[in-house]
């Protein structure tokens, strides 16, 4: 087996074990029993698991922000696209969830980069009118994305539930388009 392919056993076994227990819950033993590896192996390759969480965050990062097109427009539209690739893919934003709230590896520069894109594009946009002026740009980016991931278990202020027990999936996306519809001034674009 190729040190290519070890290493990818190793990020996606990683990737399990981070998005379930974060980093300070998770453990290399396992790791290298889900990849098939020898435990010292990862130190090879990663030095450390903070080092390994950060390779696994950034191999995901796609998901969750290149891989759901942004569109200032349409902020009703991302926050379904938002909501559908969370759904899709729960355990990158649980990934998430944790860099966040465990703050022991810095964040990937990309996050921030597209995020600030993110930002000048809605605040061009407020300033030619499409979208409401009277919020911050961040704010108001916030907002979308904390309503389209809130139906989570993952989202600290949601149900211990399951939200998919009351609610099925299509009419709580349905609710999240025409809230962010409301918000930000912009008629529901899909």
């Amino acid at each position: 087996m190729s040190a290519a392919e070890t290493k990818d056993r190793i990020l996606d076994a990683a990737f399990a074990e981070f998005s379930e227990y974060g980093v300070a819950g998770a453990r290399v033993d396992r790791i290298a029993k889900k990849a098939r590896c020898n435990k010292n192996l990862i130190y090879v390759y990663f030095e450390n698991k903070e080092t390994l969480f950060g390779a696994v965050l950034q191999r995901h990062l796609f998901d969750a922000y290149d891989g759901v097109p942004f569109d200032p427009d349409d902020l009703p539209g991302l926050a379904g696209r938002v909501f559908d690739r969370a759904r899709s893919n729960p355990g990158v934003y649980r990934l998430l969830a944790w860099a966040t709230l465990e703050r022991t590896t810095a964040l990937p520069p990309t996050r921030e980069r597209e995020h600030d894109r993110k930002v000048a594009l809605l605040r061009e946009r407020q300033e030619a009118g499409a979208v409401r002026d009277d919020i911050s740009p961040v704010l108001l980016l916030m907002a979308v994305l904390a309503l389209a991931t809130a139906w989570s278990p993952d989202f600290p202020f949601g149900s211990t539930a399951n939200p998919s027990a009351d609610l099925p999936d299509d009419e709580v996306r349905d609710a999240v388009i025409r809230m962010v519809a409301g918000i930000t001034g912009q008629e529901k674009q899909g």
